[in-house]
Parts: C-alpha cells; structure tokens; sequence
C-alpha cells in the first residue's frame, strides 16, 4: 500500500472520529437544553421567573447543535463516504454552498433569538442581534454573487 492510500485512509478515519464526536457533542447539547427547560418548569415558580428567557437560551443551543449535525453530516458524506477530492467546479460550489446555507441559517436564527432577549432586558442591546441578521443577510448575498460567478466558470470549463 503506497503513502498516499496510507494518508487517504488516516485522514478518512479522522474525519470520522471528528464527525462522530460533533454529533456526540450536539446530542448532548440538545439534551441538556431539554433537561434545563424541564428542570426549570418543574421549580415551583417555573412558568412565571425568566421561563422565555430559558426557553431561548435553550432553542439557540438546539439551533446551533442542528447546524453541528449538518457539518457532521456533510463530513460523513463528503469525507468519509465519497473520500475523494472535488473533481469539478460544480462539486465545490455544491459543498460551499451547503456550508455557507447552515452557516447563514445558524447566524439568522441567532440574531432572532438574540433580538427576543434585548427586546425584554434593554433596547439599547438591540444593535448586537441587527447586527447578526445584517452578516446573514451579506452571507447570502455573497453566496448569490458566488453562484453566478462559479456557474459561470463551470460554463466555460464545459466549453
């Protein structure tokens, strides 16, 4: 078996074990995010003192373990299964694209949850949340402008 069958193998099995580890560790969030919400209904006073406020807490550590699993996802799919590299221009655009859309969905969605809190704490706070919202919107704006470039680009290479 030559170095580079050696390489490809060591490095699939690490993806994997980083894969399998972000799951684990989403898995754990998301848990303990149920067990925070149960733990504090359950508390004599669980409905009525910052109830909303743990509920937020917890949905913004589910978002973001959701987005853990797809990277973890997309590791398994693109590194472990296929383990091969991008061979044409159309197959990195579909993986960038995969990246920069959970990316953007986890930077939107943080900035929501984010604006929810400042809205009830302080308004001052609000520019912080505005400010997440804004990069996920430019995030998607400059996955646009990547899209019609990289199609471009793969019109020529067809050519």
């Amino acid at each position: 078996m030559g170095i580079d069958k050696k390489f490809e193998r060591i490095s699939v099995f690490i993806y994997f074990v980083a894969a399998i580890s972000l799951t684990l560790m989403a898995l754990l969030i998301m848990g303990w995010s149920v067990y925070e919400v149960l733990a504090h209904v359950l508390t004599v006073d669980g409905l009525s003192d910052g109830f909303v406020s743990k509920m937020l807490s917890s949905v913004g550590a589910i978002v973001i373990s959701v987005a853990i699993l797809d990277v973890a996802k997309y590791m398994i799919e693109e590194e472990v299964v296929r383990s091969k590299q991008l061979h044409s221009l159309k197959e990195a655009r579909e993986a960038l694209t995969k990246i920069m859309v959970i990316i953007s969905i986890v930077v939107g969605i943080e900035g929501l949850i984010y604006i929810l809190k400042a809205g009830t704490a302080d308004i001052t706070l609000l520019i912080y949340p505005a400010i997440l919202i804004i990069t996920s919107v430019f995030l998607m704006i400059g996955l646009g402008v990547y899209q019609k470039i990289s199609l471009q680009a793969e019109k020529l290479e067809q050519d």
